[in-house]
C-alpha cells in the first residue's frame, strides 16, 4: 500500500495504537487526521479544553516522528474521504467503538471508501478486550458482572503494538491550525495529553500496591485518575492493565468493570436513554429545586455537596463519592437518572456514554445490577469512608471548622454552634 489516513478519534496516542501502527506498517506514507466534528462540540468546555490539550500533545508527538496531525473541520466521513482522494490514499483506518454516533460513522466511512474503491478496516484499541469478543452461552452479551470478569481475566489479551519508529507524510495537503484551548469550566481539571497520561501512568504503578487497602478512602485521594487519559485514548487500556499486572487484582478489575460496560452498551446502544432492564420501575418525580440543589452543591448533606464541589472544581470525582452522590439524587431523591447523568455529561472529563451510562443505570437500579433495590446511605458511607471528615471539610468550606466526625451530621451540633454556619438543613427538613 502506497497511501494510508488514519483518522484518530478517541484513540490520540502513539503507543499500541493499532491502526497507526498497522499504516505505519503497511504504507509507505501516513496521513494522520483529526477532524473538529461540530456535532460533538460544546457538549462539555472541561472534555473540550482536554481534547485540544491531547490534540496539540499528539501533533507535538508525531512532528517527532517525522508526521504531523492533519486538522479539519466538518463532518468526518466527508472530509477523511475528501482528504484520502487529495492524497490518492488506497486505505483508510479508524478505531471502532460502540456508540450510535460512532457507529453510524463508522458504516458511512465504510460506504464512502466502497464507493470510491478505498479499502477501510476498523481496529481495536478502545478496551482491553474487544467489546464483542466474549460471549456468554446463552446470549450475545454478558449481562452480569462477575461471570463477564471471569471470562475476561482468562481471555488472551492481543500483544500491544510499539509506537511507530517513523512516519512519513505525503506532500501536498495543509495540516491545519490546532484550535485555541478554551478555558474549560473547572478551574483545578487535568491537562490531557499522551505524554501527561503516560507520565501519570508511571507515577501511579508506585503506589499500585496500596491501591486495594486505600481506594476508597476519599480523603486520602489514592485512585490512579487515569481515567481521563482512558476516555481520550491518551493511554491504551491494554497498557495500563498489562503494566498493572495482576488481572485478578482490585485495579485491574475496575479497568474489566470498564470494559463490561463497553460490551454492554455495545449490544445496548440505547444505555444513556432507555433503561437497560427490563420491567424497572421508574417512577420518578419532579423537583426543580431539589435537582438545583444536588447539581451545585447544597444539599445540606454534607458528603453529597462535597462530591459535587468537587466536580464543579475538577472536572473529575471520586468514584465512591460517583455512587454516593448518584445514590443520593435516584434513592433518596426520587429524581430520574437521566438528570444525573447529563449534569456528569457535562462537567466530567471522563464523561463517556459506556460508562456514565452504566454506572448511573446500575446505580438507580435501571442496569445491571442484580441487586436493583440497593441503596447507598449517605451517612454510613460518609462514616466509613471519610470517617474524620477531612474529605467533607476540603470541598464544603463553610464546614472547616466543625472537627471529626460532627461534620457528617451538621444539623445535630448545638444550635448555637449550627447559626454560625452558613450552611443549610438538609433537603428533607426544608
Amino acid at each position: 500500500m502506497r497511501t494510508a489516513v488514519v483518522l484518530f478519534t478517541r484513540d490520540l496516542r502513539v503507543n499500541d495504537q493499532p491502526a497507526l501502527a498497522t499504516a505505519c506498517a503497511t504504507a509507505e506514507q501516513v496521513v494522520p487526521l483529526f477532524v473538529l466534528d461540530p456535532q460533538l462540540a460544546g457538549r462539555s468546555a472541561n472534555r473540550d479544553r482536554f481534547l485540544r490539550q491531547s490534540l496539540a500533545d499528539l501533533r507535538a508527538t508525531l512532528r517527532g516522528l517525522g508526521g504531523d496531525l492533519l486538522i479539519r473541520r466538518g463532518d468526518p466521513v466527508a472530509e477523511t474521504v475528501r482528504l484520502a482522494r487529495e492524497v490518492d490514499a488506497d486505505g483508510v483506518a479508524v478505531s471502532a467503538d460502540v456508540s450510535h454516533y460512532a457507529r453510524d460513522r463508522q458504516r458511512r466511512l465504510s460506504d464512502e471508501c466502497e464507493r470510491h474503491r478505498i479499502a477501510f478496516r476498523a481496529f481495536p484499541g478502545l478496551t482491553v478486550v474487544d467489546p464483542g469478543a466474549l460471549t456468554p452461552t446463552n446470549g450475545d452479551h454478558y449481562k452480569v458482572f462477575t461471570p463477564y470478569f471471569r471470562a475476561w481475566a482468562g481471555a488472551d489479551w492481543r500483544t500491544a503494538y510499539a509506537a511507530p519508529e517513523r512516519i512519513r507524510l505525503p506532500g501536498g495537503p495543509g495540516v491545519g491550525r490546532l484550535p485555541a484551548v478554551p478555558d474549560g469550566e473547572s478551574p483545578q481539571a487535568a491537562a490531557g495529553g499522551e505524554t501527561v497520561g503516560r507520565r501519570r501512568l508511571r507515577d501511579w504503578l508506585g503506589d499500585l500496591d496500596r491501591y486495594g487497602d486505600s481506594h476508597d478512602d476519599l480523603a486520602g485521594d489514592a485512585t490512579s485518575r487515569l481515567s481521563p487519559y482512558l476516555r481520550f485514548g491518551c493511554l491504551s487500556p491494554l497498557e495500563v492493565a498489562t503494566a498493572a499486572g495482576d488481572r485478578a487484582g482490585p485495579f485491574v478489575r475496575q479497568l474489566c468493570w470498564r470494559d463490561f460496560h463497553y460490551q454492554v452498551a455495545n449490544a445496548f446502544p440505547d444505555l444513556a436513554t432507555t433503561a437497560y432492564r427490563r420491567g424497572a420501575a421508574e417512577q420518578w418525580r419532579y423537583d426543580a429545586d431539589a435537582l438545583d440543589a444536588w447539581q451545585t452543591g447544597h444539599t445540606g448533606v454534607p458528603i453529597v455537596d462535597a462530591g459535587m464541589r468537587q466536580l464543579r472544581a475538577q472536572g473529575w470525582m471520586h468514584n465512591r463519592a460517583r455512587l454516593i452522590t448518584a445514590g443520593y439524587l435516584t434513592k433518596e431523591l426520587g429524581l430520574d437518572w437521566r438528570d444525573g447523568l447529563s449534569w456528569f455529561g457535562r462537567w466530567l472529563l471522563d464523561g463517556d456514554l459506556p460508562n456514565n451510562s452504566g454506572n448511573w443505570q446500575w446505580v438507580a437500579g435501571t442496569g445491571n445490577d442484580t441487586r436493583p433495590y440497593r441503596g447507598f446511605n449517605p451517612l454510613r458511607q460518609a462514616h466509613r469512608f471519610d470517617p474524620a471528615g477531612e474529605y467533607v471539610r476540603r470541598w464544603v468550606p463553610e464546614l472547616a471548622s466543625v472537627a471529626g466526625a460532627a461534620v457528617h451530621e451538621p444539623w445535630r451540633l448545638p444550635l448555637a454552634v449550627r447559626a454560625g454556619l452558613d450552611y443549610p438543613p438538609p433537603l428533607s427538613d426544608r
